[in-house]
């Protein structure tokens, strides 16, 4: 492999930390790690007023022969879990036992994805996702050691981009069980690694970078053989690594706890000269951002798919319980409180399920553009999860509040709520927080307007970039905005979908009218909507939840059509649907009818403590030290 020639600049040097320098390197920073090119995707043409339903229906299948050969797997690790792996004792002690690893080793579990010519099952990414979902019913704490090490870690981005001779080298290792990581966050840069102060400077003969930083949160850092690092090697750029645990200078400084996942293998690490050799570069000097994100298009699906076992179990606990516990003389599921919860966990528990299915089946299509299908799956699976976990809590009340070590030592079944409600809490930070997300969603659903107009609105643009964007921009609104206006989304349209039709119909209008509230709000607010966060928010949401009502009907025709006399799937759905509607017509009237700015202003008088007095009453009150 040929040397990389020295950086130009010094990437020791820090890149600026606050004020609009700091916002703008970001920005760029960000912009330039984007893919910029679009395969097919169903929800970037929701998100412009198109609905591609040949994009999704038929509701995708995997292939029989996938299936064939990863149910041996799936058998044997459910026979695992069930025998092996006891979720509540690795829960009190902190820790996922040297047996249920090494017996994960002997299944192959950490080489689901790695080709069989390595070592690998080989597996396509369904039946991965389904094996870490099945993991997931069982233990959270073993689902992140294995997420972990092939979501995010070294598996996938060596697979996508990594070189033939790296790939010889360490796919065999990971296929019988090395454990891998993922190092990106530091202590100041997370969400935005612009910030990021890790370096690499190519030594004097060319042969080596020498990387120098810490990294935080790191899960499997503890205890992996071998990671990818992110460091920067020039103010604006930053490069991915392969670097193995063993090399000198490689530290674990702190093994970290968290309010759940307490066996959670989470560390702050330190890199102190340490000499990673140039071949050990993943893709290419200043490439590593872009990995991040290609690699987190399908690294996130193992999280949604994961949050629809837990909704599952959830579930399973609550409908036993809504049928077993008395009060008032009836079961609680008779009471409309209670079943009312039950009824949405249920339908939306499938639309979960579909969602889920469906990104992470379009992932194994050729050619199609999975990266907002991810994201969203990611952000609603986590959100809906997390709900359908509080309600179990409620519907159990003190019993879902106590342990399940209480419950056993008290004779009762040791329903693991109140462990599944610490556990999950991180859904909606992991692999990208749910704020994140959806400035991630909603900077790519305004690509196209941003090609044509985007320098009609960019303040650095000269009066004759201006001028050529204006004559683009009105050729092509002058045929995209009526378009808006005059689609057919009236009966008979989708009438093979019987009682599901008047949904679609629905998706199809309000794919139309979040198209137009894009345009307007880029109109109406210019170059300030990207600080007009809760108004793009609110549009993420409304095709957040097209998107899930699509799944879940296109879910339910495939079921029904296997099996007509089961209507089960159609009345899911049809719940969901009727439920989900109705969310999303509040939310399009709040797009631009809110007080938005009116508790902006309000946030930062408090941060400016102008209303300490509100806190009165605490030990040690600020406003107290301050008279």
């Amino acid at each position: 492999m040929t040397s990389v020639a020295h950086p130009k600049t010094d990437p020791q040097a820090p890149p600026p930390t606050t004020g609009r320098a700091a916002e703008q390197h970001a920005r760029e920073v960000a912009e330039a790690a984007r893919e910029t090119e679009w395969n097919a995707s169903y929800v970037k043409e929701l998100f412009e007023g198109n609905i591609r339903l040949d994009l999704i229906h038929p509701f995708p299948e995997p292939k029989a022969e996938d299936v064939a050969r990863a149910q041996p797997f799936l058998d044997a690790l459910e026979k695992f879990l069930l025998e092996e792996v006891d979720a509540d004792a690795i829960d009190r002690d902190g820790k996922v036992p040297p047996e249920v690893v090494e017996g994960l080793r002997k299944l192959g579990a950490f080489g689901i994805k790695i080709p069989e010519e390595f070592g690998g099952k080989g597996l396509s990414q369904l039946m991965y996702t389904r094996a870490v979902a099945l993991v997931s019913s069982v233990c959270g704490n073993v689902t992140a050691l294995l997420s972990a090490s092939q979501s995010i870690g070294v598996p996938v981005p060596l697979k996508l981009f990594g070189t033939p001779e790296q790939k010889k080298k360490y796919f065999p290792m990971l296929a019988k069980g090395a454990i891998s990581a993922f190092a990106l966050t530091e202590n100041n840069a997370g969400s935005d690694p612009a910030g990021l102060s890790t370096s690499a400077t190519l030594s004097e003969d060319g042969k080596h970078w020498i990387l120098n930083g810490e990294k935080l949160w790191c899960t499997n850092g503890t205890v992996a053989d071998v990671m990818v690092v992110m460091a920067r090697t020039g103010p604006k750029a930053i490069t991915a690594f392969i670097v193995e645990a063993d090399w000198p200078g490689v530290e674990v400084v702190k093994r970290l706890h968290f309010m759940g996942l307490k066996a959670l293998e989470n560390g702050l690490l330190r890199f102190t000269n340490v000499k990673v050799p140039v071949e050990n570069v993943l893709w290419g000097e200043g490439k590593g951002l872009k990995l991040a994100l290609i690699t987190l298009n399908t690294g996130r699906l193992t999280l949604p798919a994961s949050v629809v076992t837990g909704a599952k179990r959830m579930l399973e606990i609550s409908r036993k319980w809504a049928g077993e516990r008395v009060q008032w003389g009836q079961p609680v599921g008779k009471h409309d409180a209670v079943a009312q919860k039950l009824a949405r966990m249920a339908a939306d528990t499938f639309a979960m399920e579909a969602v889920s299915d469906l990104a992470s089946l379009l992932a194994d299509r050729p050619r199609t553009d999975i990266r907002l299908e991810a994201a969203i799956a990611k952000m609603w699976n986590s959100e809906t999860g997390w709900r359908i976990v509080d309600d179990t809590v409620q519907i159990k009340g003190g019993r879902g509040y106590e342990t399940a070590d209480s419950l056993r030592s008290r004779g009762e079944r040791p329903d693991p709520v109140e462990r599944a409600l610490r556990d999950s809490r991180i859904n909606l930070i992991f692999e990208g927080s749910s704020e994140i997300m959806r400035l991630f969603i909603a900077r790519e659903a305004v690509d196209t307007h941003l090609r044509v107009a985007g320098k009609l609105i960019d303040p650095k643009s000269s009066a004759g970039d201006k001028l050529g964007a204006l004559l683009k921009a009105g050729l092509f609104y002058a045929w995209w905005y009526p378009k808006q206006y005059l689609g057919w989304s009236l009966w008979p349209r989708y009438s093979e979908f019987g009682p599901l039709a008047k949904h679609l119909r629905f998706i199809n209008r309000s794919s139309r009218r979040l198209a137009r509230n894009l345009f307007h709000a880029m109109i109406r607010f210019g170059p300030r909507l990207e600080k007009k966060q809760s108004v793009l928010f609110r549009m993420v949401e409304i095709g957040a939840d097209l998107f899930a009502m699509s799944a879940a009907i296109t879910k339910a025709q495939l079921l029904t059509r296997k099996d007509p006399a089961n209507r089960g799937p159609i009345e899911l759905a049809d719940l969901f649907c009727r439920q989900t509607s109705w969310r999303v017509v509040v939310r399009f009237e709040e797009i631009f009818g809110n007080e938005d700015d009116r508790g902006y202003r309000m946030a930062q008088d408090v941060i400016a403590k102008k209303h300490l007095w509100l806190e009165e009453g605490i030990a040690g009150w600020e406003g107290k030290r301050r008279a």
